[in-house]
């Protein structure tokens, strides 16, 4: 059975994760001819900032981080933690909007 200790994983986590945005958008796609564009409305935008431990650890015990053991294709492609979109903003200290237009 795979093991990390919490200092690994916050380790880990924290070095990618320490300071991010979180943008939601709409999407709309135009085909003109044989070409499709698409086109973005960024409508929602959070600045997250101070990945916390103890709510990164919280968000494992409550089930909303799971792991992905990614080994299709007959090779491993690692091993990802994997979060819904809506609860990301739980694990930061500080979360500021930037942009709410929903």
């Amino acid at each position: 059975m795979p093991y990390w200790g919490f200092d690994d994983l916050f380790h880990k986590a924290g070095t990618k994760l320490k300071n991010c945005f979180y943008v939601r958008a709409e999407v709309k796609t135009e085909t003109v001819g044989r070409k499709r564009k698409e086109y973005f409305l960024y409508n929602y935008v959070l600045k997250l900032s101070n990945f916390d431990q103890e709510r990164f650890i919280q968000a494992i015990r409550d089930g909303k981080i799971y792991i992905d053991f990614d080994a299709r294709t007959g090779h491993n492609h690692g091993t990802k933690f994997r979060i819904k979109y809506n609860d990301i903003p739980s694990l930061y200290k500080n979360a500021e909007v930037v942009i709410d237009e929903r």
